[in-house]
């Protein structure tokens, strides 16, 4: 179990987030370790251009309205819990 470097919770499970989208040319860029729900509301929330554009440090995400709203949320959830992630209407439209 690691710690993840957005939402800062311990003993939780990481994956790798590539901080430059892999299609966008970040394959052998920088990434972040993040647990799970913090990567999928990421990419629930914006698309890789848009993950590209602004969102390319750890400060970026954690600057943005809508993920710091939910990493205040998620702080408090403990480590264990599993949580349904979904894309927002906006993200949903742009499809």
């Amino acid at each position: 179990m690691d710690t993840c470097e957005l939402c800062e919770r311990e003993d939780v499970e990481t994956t790798v987030h590539h901080l430059v989208p892999k299609e966008m040319g970040g394959t052998f860029g920088p990434t972040a370790n993040l647990c799970i729900p913090c990567h999928k509301q990421i990419h629930a929330l914006y698309t890789n251009q848009e993950i590209a554009a602004r969102l390319t440090t750890i400060l970026e995400l954690k600057g943005d309205a809508q993920i710091s709203s939910f990493l205040k949320w998620i702080r408090k959830q403990p480590s264990t819990k599993l949580m349904k992630i979904k894309k927002s209407n906006n993200r949903r439209r742009k499809h």
